[in-house]
């Protein structure tokens, strides 16, 4: 039986793939197709995939229809516009004997792709509005849980967290970190991820915005690269409220008095934001006796957990235990512009010469739909989140201004405007061809990469996320 579940929730997630990375690329040439109809642009063939076709079908209306081996992408084959044939395979087709295209055409025709994956992304989005999108509490704060004392960078050297050093307490709430706001923790991490601050002596930094006790104060924090993806982390934890969530039966968790809902609040009178300052104390060589405040619906009660206690309960006291969740309606342009703002701050990191963001830390195909995968076994408004920041990264990056992209042909197109005739054909083509296979060892490159995170992280298991003390290198 469980071996007919797992079979049913992989050909679920592999739909989910095929409904939503597909149906990304699939938006956008059938925008390019759309506006290259409307425009009276001769169109020969629409495409789902690069190389030899797996299935085709040419229509009345002259158009091949096919689906091809390579999933990396697809096309819709122009050729009053673009020469693409070191892509889109040679065309029957005179180009010479066919009607000249303006340049507002070639722009519209160009631009269609982009701006219809961002009105599937806004389509998607007000569905998320609708039903709501999940969070926990530790994800929609920007308020400090915990502070480690130490976070290990390479080679397993373990050096004073920067964090601690910065002067950073728990209880801080994070406003902004090098003068960009941030509202969650999703949006914290990635904003200092992606920062490329230095020091006068050539050491990272980051300035971090926090409010403490109602006033605001600047703090420079050095960060340190750490982690498997080996990128800046400062060692904080986001702040949250343990609930017990399960208690089994002769536990040590038991034998406390924990039952299932109570609210650890307090440690030894002090407020609890976290569950590893607890872990802290219970992996200390040095046991020592400590206090917990819980509060029920009944009220508050002290439990004391004493200095001679089991070593070999599994997890926390051999209970588990949950944050508050629930559901955020956040309206379309909000979401979008959030997402834009992600996208756009991750392409200017990677071109920063400062930054320690490199194409190895990108996703390429098999990295997206890896992630997928992962978001299906999590819920489908998680696959939805994941589909509109998909079609956002490629509205943003097909519009870059690089040969092959869309944003290089608008290029070409508006240079050629300029200076009043097309750029020449010979310079067009050589110049595709040369991105074509940076383009195409670019994306092998990361999917390099992305192999190597998959096989990591399929053998390391992943312990509770109350039971991490590493995580706080963050």
């Amino acid at each position: 039986m469980e071996i007919f579940a797992s079979l049913l929730n992989s050909l679920w997630a592999i739909f989910l793939i095929v409904l939503f990375f597909g149906g990304s690329i699939f938006v956008h040439e059938l925008g390019h197709f759309l506006a290259a109809r409307r425009r009276g642009v001769k169109v020969t063939r629409f495409s789902i995939g690069f190389g030899p076709a797996i299935w085709s079908h040419t229509a009345k209306d002259g158009v091949e229809y096919r689906l091809s081996w390579i999933p990396l992408g697809g096309y819709v084959a122009l050729p009053q516009l673009a020469d693409m044939a070191a892509i889109e395979g040679e065309s029957d087709i005179e180009t010479a004997q066919l009607p000249p295209i303006s340049y507002s055409t070639r722009i519209i025709v160009f631009a269609a792709g982009a701006f219809f994956n961002i009105l599937f992304a806004f389509a998607l989005a007000s569905i998320l509005w609708v039903v709501g999108q999940p969070t926990s509490e530790d994800m929609a704060t920007t308020r400090i849980g915990y502070v480690a004392k130490t976070i290990t960078i390479d080679e397993g050297k373990t050096v004073p967290s920067p964090a601690l050093e910065a002067g950073l307490q728990a209880g801080d709430t994070i406003k902004a970190i090098d003068g960009n706001k941030v509202t969650d923790w999703p949006e914290l991490l990635q904003t200092l991820v992606t920062g490329s601050g230095t020091a006068d002596d050539g050491r990272r930094r980051a300035v971090f915005t926090i409010e403490r006790n109602g006033k605001l104060m600047d703090l420079p924090v050095y960060p340190r690269l750490s982690g498997e993806d080996n990128v800046r982390r400062v060692g904080i934890l986001a702040a949250y409220t343990p609930i017990v969530a399960a208690v089994p039966e002769k536990s040590y968790a038991e034998s406390l008095g924990l039952k299932v809902g109570d609210r650890l609040t307090k440690l030894d009178g002090v407020p609890l934001l976290n569950l590893v300052p607890i872990m802290d104390l219970m992996q200390a060589k040095e046991p020592v006796a400590f206090t917990l405040t819980i509060t029920r619906p009944t009220g508050a009660s002290t439990i004391t957990v004493p200095a001679d206690r089991p070593k070999d309960s599994p997890g926390l006291f051999g209970a588990s235990f949950r944050t508050t969740y629930g559901l955020k309606h956040t309206n379309p342009v909000t979401q979008l512009s959030s997402q834009v703002v992600m996208t756009w701050r991750t392409l200017t990191s990677l071109l920063h010469p400062k930054s320690d963001i490199g194409l190895s830390k990108l996703s390429g195909p098999i990295g997206i739909g890896k992630i997928y995968w992962d978001a299906s076994e999590a819920g489908i408004r998680y696959v939805l989140w994941i589909a509109i920041l998909v079609n956002v990264n490629l509205a943003i990056f097909n519009l870059l201004p690089i040969p092959v992209l869309d944003g290089g042909h608008m290029l070409f197109a508006t240079i050629g405007k300029l200076r009043g005739r097309a750029l020449p054909a010979n310079f067009i083509a050589a110049s595709q061809s040369v991105f074509i296979i940076l383009l195409f060892s670019m994306i092998l490159y990361v999917s390099v990469f992305d192999v190597r995170r998959i096989t990591r992280d399929a053998r390391t298991e992943s312990p509770p996320k109350a039971a991490k003390p590493a995580d706080a290198g963050k």
